[in-house]
This record gives C-alpha cells, sequence and structure tokens, in this order.
C-alpha cells in the first residue's frame, strides 16, 4: 500500500468496513447495538464524559469484531481446512471480540447504576 494517496488509502478502509457489514452479521448486530446505545444517549442526555466513554466502547468492540473478522478470513484463506492452531488463533481473536463486548456492557450497568 505504500505510495498510494490518502483518498485511495481511505477507500481500502471504507472498502473493509463494507466486507465487514456485508458479511459479517456479529458485526452488523454489533451497529444495531451501537444504534441502541446512541439513541439512549440522546434521550437521557448524560454528561459529556459519557458520551466519551461510551464512544470508547463502542469503538473497541467494533474495532475488536474488524480485527476477529480480517484473522478469520486470512486464516481460512491459507489454511481452508481445519487444523489445530488455526482454530487457536480463530478463538483467540473471538476471545477478543468477547472481553472487548464485556467491557462495553460493564460501562452500560455502571451507567445505569449511576
Amino acid at each position: 500500500m505504500k505510495g498510494q494517496t490518502l483518498f485511495r488509502r481511505f477507500g481500502f478502509a471504507l472498502s473493509g468496513l463494507g466486507f465487514a457489514i456485508v458479511r459479517e452479521r456479529s458485526f452488523r448486530t454489533h451497529l444495531l447495538a451501537t444504534a441502541f446505545v446512541l439513541l439512549a444517549l440522546l434521550l437521557t442526555r448524560p454528561e459529556p464524559v459519557w458520551w466519551a466513554i461510551a464512544v470508547l466502547a463502542i469503538g473497541l468492540v467494533l474495532v475488536a469484531e474488524l480485527l476477529n473478522t480480517a484473522v478469520e478470513t486470512l486464516s481460512d484463506r491459507l489454511h481452508p481446512e481445519r487444523h489445530p492452531e488455526i482454530r487457536v488463533v480463530k478463538d483467540v481473536a473471538a476471545g477478543a471480540v468477547l472481553l472487548a463486548s464485556t467491557t462495553a456492557v460493564a460501562v452500560a450497568v455502571i451507567f445505569l447504576l449511576r
């Protein structure tokens, strides 16, 4: 990707996001959850710090999901048949999504209990 214009690199990034939206049901689920969280924040009008915390938690989950998608896609391409080490790689990536999602839920619980 060296030598590409900034505009072209943004195009690659948007293509990756589009891939995740079209091909990954869990990414779409996280986007739907994001919409609900943002709607809840709009309705409750919390202090700006809560907006910042929510945006960071949402970003964490979506980034983890994108990285998981990248790992799974690359793993499937490089080693299409089942392999114990590939399974571990995929499980670790999925674990990152689980941890990020759990963190986001914890933020939501703390917000609701404030």
